[in-house]
């Protein structure tokens, strides 16, 4: 029987191109080879795409892009071709099944690859595109989780033609949040861009900063509990992981907590009552439901000394790397990585065979 022909596609132009390395060598050496074939497809930080036919063990250094036998390959939007042209002295097209995109941020889970996807008639892995694109932006987010009636940190939403009346912004939140607050790229990942202020001056900088991100800011009250994190599998019937809590140095779970300081720990499954757990995991189910997600999502919520329980955020294609939290997560539920990416593709081909139905 054939093997199933899987396309990781990594890399891309986002701030999080190193991040995406890392988390797709770990899905590449953890899809079981006696069913899949991989064909590793990578973005460089130009947005170049390359067919990489080389070791796994070059994408973590980055040096893969300058492997000798990389063909600039498109994802064809033709779905004749099923798969990618590769562009050497004599074109030709790799069929594949199915995408496994390992792509974050801007271009990665913002709907934009998976639109691509769609054009060429090819399954994928995650959420699709309205889900993925709703997802990326925290405000749209939160405008379908309140309707929903779950629970969302107030905030205030800036655009561009607003930082005319930057003090008029500052007064408003002074008054109606209070300090300190975050301040955010509405369409963001890996917290760049993203700092909390404490007094006017913080909060006028902290806009500017998270401009340089995205055309769209987001204000959030500042909420006092502990940062917890959920992952949520499946399609119809989505099934939540036991929660975690991520703890780390530093004053908020910042990009440089994350990925630079190493100090970032997960404890799974968290110490909380189990009132506490029971409640994140429906909720996680419900916020998975009601944004229209597939196959996978990280949920974070915040638990207040109270026991009240407030959504954070959510990942629609969340890290894959040896220590993100995801698989992490999903392995205390009793599903190893090697079994996770199996019924990930399988939930991609069925979800393909019922749209062609």
């Amino acid at each position: 029987m054939a093997k199933i022909k899987v396309a990781v596609i990594f890399g891309g132009t986002s701030p999080e191109h190193d991040a995406s390395l890392s988390s797709a060598a770990n899905v590449i050496k953890n899809i079981p080879a006696d069913k899949y074939e991989v064909v590793a497809v990578g973005i460089t930080k130009k947005g170049r795409w390359l067919y990489y036919p080389g070791d796994t063990s070059m994408l973590t250094t980055g040096k893969w892009e300058n492997y000798p036998d990389c063909t600039p390959a498109i994802l064809s939007p033709d779905p004749i071709h099923n798969g990618f042209i590769l562009l050497g002295e004599d074109s030709v097209v790799k069929k594949v099944d199915v995408v496994f995109p390992m792509l974050f941020g801007r271009n990665g889970t913002d709907g934009a690859i998976e639109g691509l996807c769609e054009l060429s008639g090819i399954p994928y892995v995650g959420s699709g595109i309205a889900s993925s694109a709703n997802c990326m932006d925290k405000d749209i987010a939160n405008t379908i989780l309140e309707y929903n009636g779950i629970p969302t940190a107030r905030r205030y939403v800036v655009t561009r033609p607003d930082l005319k009346r930057m003090d008029d912004i500052c007064s408003a939140v002074s008054s109606e949040m209070g300090f300190p607050v975050f301040v955010k790229p509405a369409c963001g990942g890996s917290s760049l861009g993203v700092s909390k202020a404490y007094d006017a001056m913080g909060l006028a900088d902290g806009i500017k900063l998270a401009f340089t991100h995205d055309n769209k800011v987001i204000i959030e009250e500042f909420i006092q509990g502990r940062e917890l994190e959920c992952a949520v599998f499946g399609s119809d019937k989505p099934i939540a992981s036991p929660v975690g809590e991520v703890t780390f140095d530093g004053d908020y779970y910042s990009y440089d907590a994350k990925y630079v300081l190493g100090s970032t720990k997960l404890i799974a499954p968290a110490d909380i009552d189990s009132t506490s757990e029971k409640n994140i995991r429906e909720t996680a189910i419900k916020v998975f439901t009601a944004l229209d997600c597939c196959g996978l999502a990280m949920t974070s919520f915040f638990l207040s000394p109270d026991g009240r329980i407030t959504f954070g955020e959510i990942n629609t294609l969340p890290r894959m790397s040896p220590v993100s939290l995801y698989p992490r997560l999903m392995k205390e539920l009793g599903v190893p990585l090697p079994e996770l990416l199996d019924r990930l593709i399988t939930i991609a081909l069925e979800r393909a065979d019922i749209s062609t139905d």
